[in-house]
């Protein structure tokens, strides 16, 4: 998994690294000349990549080439990652195994089960 810019891409085997690499870099905002510079390759190394890609994924142009890989989850906004990890440390973090509390009546026992269901649903929410 590559993460780049915001955006996190996972071909699984779909597209090359590098192509992933450029379609993250322009997911992200930059330009091909920029994207270029930070790969460390010439704008037409990168330009022949991405239409390798935009070939793989059967699009016409760049802005097609971005949504389709979105669309097919190839990429996806790095918040989402950053959300689910959150949300699945809260879970865990909390005590998820039964908690035995003292009740009011003669030291009776009340059993409590508590989910933190409500903590990953918010975190989701907010990404």
């Amino acid at each position: 998994m590559q993460v780049i810019g915001g955006w996190q891409g996972e071909s699984g085997g779909l597209l090359a690294p590098r192509e992933l690499e450029g379609l993250l870099h322009c997911a992200s905002g930059c330009t091909i000349k920029e994207a270029a510079k930070r790969m460390g390759i010439s704008p037409e190394t990168l330009k022949k990549r991405l239409d390798s890609a935009r070939l793989k994924l059967k699009v016409a142009n760049l802005r097609a080439l971005v949504g389709e890989a979105f669309r097919r989850q190839i990429i996806s906004p790095a918040a989402t990652t950053l959300a689910l990890i959150m949300a699945i440390h809260g879970m865990i973090d909390d005590n998820q195994v039964m908690r035995v509390r003292r009740g009011g009546n003669g030291g009776e026992r009340k059993i409590e089960t508590r989910v933190a269901t409500r903590r990953a649903e918010c975190a989701m929410a907010a990404a």
